[in-house]
């Protein structure tokens, strides 16, 4: 064999580690959907976040160890729809939507459909061309992961004492609809990965954090649950940060209108 169709065969392990991230997180989606039949919830429900734990982390070693491939790209937005449009929706089937029966398995199909369309437009618009650099601090719609987050908190809530909610098998499948309408749905939420922060606000971020895991382990329903109502209402504000952005985008572009415009 030639030197260089060797090389053609070889892959280097910097190309692998992403996909083997993900790979494990697909694994971590399924246990959960193991976890959901055997009626073991709360472990199913760790298992969905460690599958997007591990989601949040495959694209960063990529981006880190330049091992991004198309391959890889490919692979993760299948995961992303099995753990995050699939599971998390079976999960809360499982749980309660099964008891209503033909309507809760419509609320199941219109959650995954939902979270497979806002895959494909995120795909697609990491492909349009002249958009703005402000853009980047913004998603089009919940992403997926946010919405399976989103709509695993019912759950959450009855693991906290909230009982009402897993005898309101009707009341989890409009929240189910509510949460797949915000995905595909034009409102800007805040993608914190487009975000900077002054080199000032490192400790207290990172103290921050550390605090945030601490309380996760200690109570970690509590703390998922804060963080499901937080995300939510981070939403009026990241429209009007969105807006703000857009109008100030418009006025310099009529101003660069103004100023190629011929003088008579």
């Amino acid at each position: 064999m030639a030197l260089g169709d060797r090389k053609l065969r070889q892959l280097p392990v910097r190309s692998l580690a992403p996909n083997i991230l993900t790979v494990l997180g697909l694994c971590a989606g399924l246990t959960a959907l193991r976890f959901a039949l055997q009626g073991q919830f709360e472990k199913a429900i760790i298992a969905v976040i460690v599958a997007a734990v591990i989601d949040a982390l495959d694209g960063r070693v990529a981006r880190f160890l330049k091992g991004a491939t198309k391959f890889g790209a490919e692979l993760d937005s299948l995961v992303d729809f099995v753990n995050f449009g699939v599971v998390p929706v079976m999960v809360l089937y499982l749980w309660n939507l099964r008891d209503l029966g033909g309507l809760g398995w419509i609320a199941v199909l219109g959650f995954a459909v939902c979270c497979a369309l806002r895959l494909a437009r995120f795909n697609t618009a990491l492909e349009a061309p002249d958009k703005p650099v402000w853009s980047s601090k913004f998603f089009v719609g919940v992403p997926a992961p946010s919405g399976a987050g989103l709509v695993i908190l019912p759950v959450v809530l009855a693991f906290l004492g909230w009982d009402w909610i897993a005898d309101s098998p009707f009341f989890v499948a409009l929240y189910t609809g509510a949460i797949a309408a915000l995905m595909i749905s034009r409102i800007p939420t805040f993608s914190f990965k487009g975000m900077s922060v002054r080199r000032d606000m490192v400790m207290p971020i990172l103290l921050i954090v550390g605090l945030g895991a601490a309380v996760l382990l200690s109570y970690p329903w509590g703390f998922l649950t804060a963080l499901g109502f937080g995300y939510l209402a981070l939403i009026p504000f990241s429209i009007l940060r969105y807006r703000r952005y857009a109008s100030g985008s418009e006025m310099l572009a009529a101003q660069a209108d103004q100023d190629d415009a011929p003088v008579p």
